[in-house]
């Protein structure tokens, strides 16, 4: 099935054994509390869910980008962190900790969150065109993110599980 959390409350609790949740889906709705909630009810007991969601780091470079430096400076303090996105919607941004938080006031148990990438597409692009060869040291500059306990990325990856 695809399709977004208001499409979920078509069906039943405990319907599903996984859960999806990429393509800034979470990011696009305000109220994600009451999505990942919805979430939580239709997968079973010990079933999974994946969700991808816009970070601070890619609102604070949207906000810089759009010289919004008042807002810039608020923005790693905020409680929800908005900010326009450049086709004139909205997009909700998390920290580690926030998406931590609302996770598990769904009820589910968080098993870990990661950076999905902490190169941006056009930063790969630019590399590449500069130097057709510098694959190779891109990659290795994302395995090592990866290691870290750092969420650098501009995007965070959660995996989450419901308790049987």
């Amino acid at each position: 099935m695809v399709g977004d959390s208001a499409f979920l409350r078509a069906f039943s609790p405990e319907s599903f054994d996984g859960v999806i949740a990429d393509n800034r889906v979470f990011s696009r709705q305000l109220a994600t509390e009451s999505s990942m909630s919805e979430v939580a009810r239709v997968l079973r007991p010990g079933g999974r869910v994946l969700v991808c969601v816009d970070s601070v780091v890619l609102g604070m470079a949207l906000l810089a980008e759009q010289d919004a430096w008042p807002e810039l400076s608020h923005a790693p303090s905020a409680d929800v962190l908005l900010v326009p996105w450049p086709d004139g919607s909205i997009t909700r941004c998390f920290t580690a900790e926030q998406l931590t938080e609302m996770v598990t006031e769904a009820g589910l148990e968080l098993e870990w969150i990661k950076p999905r990438t902490v190169l941006s597409a056009s930063t790969v692009e630019l590399m590449l065109a500069r130097d057709p060869r510098s694959m190779a040291r891109l990659v290795e500059m994302e395995l090592r993110a990866a290691d870290s306990d750092d969420y650098v990325g501009v995007h965070l990856v959660a995996s989450a599980h419901k308790p049987a």
